[in-house]
């Protein structure tokens, strides 16, 4: 039986809401009340919210050769602790105004990784950082379609260098158990493919 929440929308008030920051992203101080589980309301709470925008991410899946195609790419927030900013990744975007996450994966599968997919399974939505992010992500599992291109790919005006990979399905679970996969919209993907490796294969062989 499904659980429902407390809440939903209606138990929030936005007292104040101002954009304080303007570029490629903004950034929003809002003060907020919304009711509290004990009765009445909580106090107001001024917070900074980052608008990135909705995405969506691919993890295209080769049944020809059972594997993944996965990109390389340089991530400006993974600079910490001496670690390599480089991350595996699957193929994500940004939806544009009068997108669809369908038009979005066949747009992004093409500049990021130079190859096609020609169905789609949903994976999960997830909101990855929803306490300072409103940002959603729709997550898919895609077919690809004829060859892989490999090589380097992006669009240099956006400043994309991304390298692609063919990774064996099994290479990258191992990864995934080797806790080297930390980027959170790919760690899912796996898991999610992990547990319907099976369906899959069968679905596409």
């Amino acid at each position: 039986m499904p659980l429902d929440l407390t809440f939903n929308a209606d138990d929030v008030r936005v007292l104040e809401d101002e954009t304080v920051f303007q570029g490629y992203f903004s950034i929003r101080r809002v003060k907020v009340q919304y009711r509290a589980f004990g009765g009445g309301w909580v106090e107001p709470q001024v917070r900074e919210i980052f608008e990135r925008g909705d995405a969506v991410g691919v993890l295209p899946y080769d049944a020809e050769t059972d594997s993944l195609v996965l990109i390389e790419q340089f991530r400006p927030g993974a600079m910490r602790d001496g670690q390599s900013p480089w991350m595996l990744e699957l193929i994500a975007g940004i939806v544009e105004p009068g997108e669809s996450s369908e038009d979005v994966v066949h747009r992004e599968t093409m500049e990021e990784a130079g190859c096609r997919v020609d169905e789609l399974l949903p994976i999960a939505t997830v909101l990855p950082s929803a306490g300072a992010c409103t940002e959603k992500v729709s997550l898919f599992c895609g077919r690809v379609a004829g060859d892989v291109a490999g090589g380097v790919h992006g669009l240099a005006e956006e400043g994309e260098n991304i390298l692609v990979h063919q990774v064996p399905v099994a290479d990258a679970l191992a990864l995934l158990e080797q806790d080297r996969i930390p980027n959170g919209h790919t760690l899912i993907s796996l898991l999610w493919l992990q547990n319907n490796l099976d369906r899959v294969r069968e679905r596409w062989a």
